[in-house]
């Protein structure tokens, strides 16, 4: 099954906010945040079920992805051969987006 990825507006937004976060203030890895959701997209278009469930979303199949270095959390959902992204959540906020 190929396939296609989608970025929410939301998770657009979220990403761009990260990264310009990370970029002011991580100096000696200034690039990590796309660096580290691009590695996590490939790998999520092949294995799209590698995430943990999220059993308190209101969307049915919406899983997350930790990534460790940057510390976010990536939420999506496969629908109609379709991964799509619907946010992007530091850990340290405490509860997940309302999704």
């Amino acid at each position: 099954m190929t396939l296609r990825l989608r970025i929410s507006a939301r998770a657009a937004a979220e990403i761009e906010r990260a990264d310009a976060w990370w970029r002011e203030n991580r100096l000696s890895a200034p690039g990590a945040v796309r660096e580290d959701l691009k590695a996590a997209f490939k790998v999520l278009l092949q294995q799209p079920g590698i995430g943990v469930k999220v059993a308190s979303a209101r969307l049915d199949g919406t899983r997350r992805l930790h990534l460790e270095r940057i510390r976010y959390f990536i939420y999506y959902r496969v629908k109609n051969y379709e991964l799509a992204v619907l946010s992007v959540w530091h850990s340290s906020r405490g509860r997940g987006p309302r999704i």
